[in-house]
């Protein structure tokens, strides 16, 4: 797959790591296998529940123990799995970000290098060159990706735009202020929004949006400096967007937020592509008739991205279970299991194309578009390692309980620069 026109994302993984021997658990036992994951609510459990029974499948011996923690882009589940690594209690494979998420477990001494199992599979030329960049840091691969997503999508509800008088979803961030207008008119909220971590998923598509892929990707490589007048524009676009949202009324995760836009109390949400299983699979609602989406505004033609990887931490109590976990993960078939009922494109090059359609049809084709430019997504762990996620999401906090631009600004300026 031709990623020419990838930013950067190369130099943002490859960090230096300490990483010392191949671990090894307590025992080898095949007879079970403990994954730690966050795919527990309706919209991620569909697809897990798939790959899951293709792993079944494959290993009839092997006891699955799905050790999932609820919480929309691992938010709860980190914790509990970092206190599980820090008592030396891992599971046999957990979910983890590709990219710098993926490193700073990497920098920590938690995952064995995977290279051996990609050899032996025949994996090296199976998953896209700027993929592989993502899991591998000084030279060694230690995830195995299972799907692609997208972050940079706007939902909405068909029905509710027409009730509205709005012809089409803005192409823009100043044409969305502009239908917030027209809705709050007709009593409606312009945007629903969940927990804080959708709040962050918002700010980098609102950040996309503004500064184009170049600066916004320069953000999280030094390249843009936060101080500049054209960031701080994009940040005051940001608060303008959370001003016509429902952020005083907000509950549940992220899946509370697509059911306003079902509901037509709401007329758009920004969420990844994993809000088309939640629509179709939990919901049962056709595509393009009860619910649509279309690129955030401002970001035809870039494709933000990110990927869900499993790895085989140090001290994994049942390593060869976690092996054929790992190698189910990474094939053909559980990839395809997965991705269609998660609606995530297949991390592999080779996936079965005729299994993926409506909008995973528009996602593939962008995907692999030579022409289109790949960024990574900043709240799923691509572009920012963790200590450094922890303390945007510490400014964000403050931005969005009442703090100003100025300040978040120059918080985050003092992280990226």
């Amino acid at each position: 797959m031709h990623r020419r026109a990838l930013l950067t994302l190369g130099t943002l993984v490859a960090v230096s790591a300490c990483s010392s021997g191949t671990g090894g658990g307590e025992s080898d036992q095949p007879d079970k296998v403990e994954v730690f994951s966050w795919w527990d609510g309706p919209g991620e459990s569909e697809g897990y529940s798939a790959l899951i029974a293709y792993f079944k499948q494959q290993n009839a011996n092997v006891q699955f123990i799905n050790a999932s923690v609820a919480g929309g882009a691992g938010t709860n589940a980190r914790a509990v799995l970092a206190s599980r690594l820090d008592a030396n209690d891992p599971p046999d494979s957990y979910q983890i970000h590709a990219g710098l998420e993926l490193a700073s477990d990497v920098r920590a001494g938690k995952v064995e290098d995977l290279a051996y199992l990609y050899e032996r599979n025949g994996w090296l030329d199976k998953f896209p060159r700027a993929l592989l960049d993502a899991v591998t840091v000084d030279g060694k691969i230690y995830a195995v990706p299972v799907a692609i997503h997208r972050s940079n999508l706007l939902w909405y509800n068909p029905a509710t735009l027409r009730a509205a008088g709005i012809a089409r979803p803005p192409g823009t961030w100043a044409e969305f202020l502009a239908d917030a207008t027209t809705l709050k008119a007709k009593n409606l909220t312009a945007l629903s929004i969940g927990p804080g971590w959708t709040q962050k998923h918002l700010l980098e598509n609102v950040l996309l949006g503004e500064l184009g892929a170049e600066r916004y990707t320069g953000l999280w490589n030094g390249r843009t400096t936060w101080r500049s007048a054209e960031v701080t524009a994009a940040v005051e676009t940001f608060r303008r967007v959370m001003d016509v949202s429902d952020l005083e009324t907000y509950g549940g995760d992220w899946q509370s937020a697509l059911d306003k836009v079902v509901a037509g109390t709401a007329a758009y949400t920004v969420m990844g592509d994993w809000a088309d299983a939640y629509f179709g699979r939990a919901k049962g609602l056709r595509f393009t008739a009860d619910y649509d989406v279309v690129v955030s505004p401002g970001t035809a033609g870039v494709f933000n991205f990110l990927s869900d990887t499993f790895t085989l931490p140090k001290g994994a109590p049942h390593r060869a279970a976690a092996e054929s976990w790992l190698t189910a993960c990474g094939s053909p078939e559980g990839q395809d299991a997965f991705s269609v009922q998660k609606r995530a494109i297949a991390a592999r090059v080779d996936a079965d194309k005729s299994k993926y359609n409506d909008y995973l049809t528009t996602a593939m084709a962008a995907w692999q578009d030579p022409a289109t430019v790949v960024v990574g997504s900043l709240t799923h762990g691509v572009v920012a390692d963790t200590e450094r996620n922890s303390q945007l999401d510490t400014a964000l906090a403050a931005l969005v309980g009442g703090g100003d631009v100025a300040a978040f600004v120059a918080s985050v300026a003092a992280m990226f620069g």
